[in-house]
């Protein structure tokens, strides 16, 4: 098989030529394969009916491998003058051809300094698109616990609104007469609590004796 890798041909067929001339290869030699099969099952068969034959099937097996081996020599060879052929003058795209998709190539020519410089170039942009990405995507999360801290903010409104609206209906107009407003709310319920707790616990006491 040629060791060419024929790209330029591959883009054209959408397969290498020597891949498509190695399934041929394989499929002949299958042929060849199972039609020796066939006629050593003919052979077995007109022996049968023949008297006084001596000829054993492992006999006919070894002579079936050897005219195999006979034959694949020789098909090795034709396929070889076959497969130059082919490459040569079937499967081959002159140098002088340009393929279609290719033609915007010759319409702009670029040196290999050019287009190294390209890739160069095309680099540094696919590394600036990704920062930018990262950036929006941290941008996007900040923005993410803004929203939670603005929840929170509104909420904390929400409850000095209700605070003020509560302080306004007990007569406390001020901010500062409204945390004493609270605090002496506060210590009102710790002592009934307490108190609370302390009659709880004499209860228990008494239902203990």
């Amino acid at each position: 098989m040629s060791v060419d890798p024929m790209a330029y041909e591959a883009q054209f067929f959408g397969f290498t030529p020597q891949t498509c001339l190695l399934r041929v290869y394989i499929a002949f030699q299958d042929y060849l394969f199972e039609m020796m099969l066939v006629v050593e099952g003919v052979i077995l068969k007109k022996l049968d009916g023949i008297p006084g034959c001596n000829i054993s099937p492992s006999q006919i097996r070894k002579c079936t491998e050897k005219f195999l081996l006979f034959m694949k020599e020789h098909f090795d060879k034709l396929f070889g003058k076959m497969e130059e052929m082919l490459l040569q003058l079937v499967l081959n795209i002159p140098k002088n051809v340009l393929l279609p998709e290719d033609r915007v190539q010759e319409q702009y020519p670029c040196s290999r300094e050019q287009f190294q410089a390209l890739q160069e170039e095309l680099r540094q942009l696919q590394q600036q698109c990704r920062a930018e990405g990262a950036a929006g995507q941290a941008l996007r999360a900040e923005l993410e616990e803004q929203k939670v801290v603005r929840a929170e903010l509104e909420k904390i409104l929400e409850w000095f609104d209700g605070l003020e609206s509560v302080c306004r209906e007990h007569g406390t107009g001020n901010f500062k007469e409204s945390f004493a407003f609270l605090t002496q709310n506060s210590k009102k319920l710790q002592e009934v609590l307490k108190d609370v707790e302390e009659k709880s616990k004499k209860m228990e006491h008494e239902q203990l004796l």
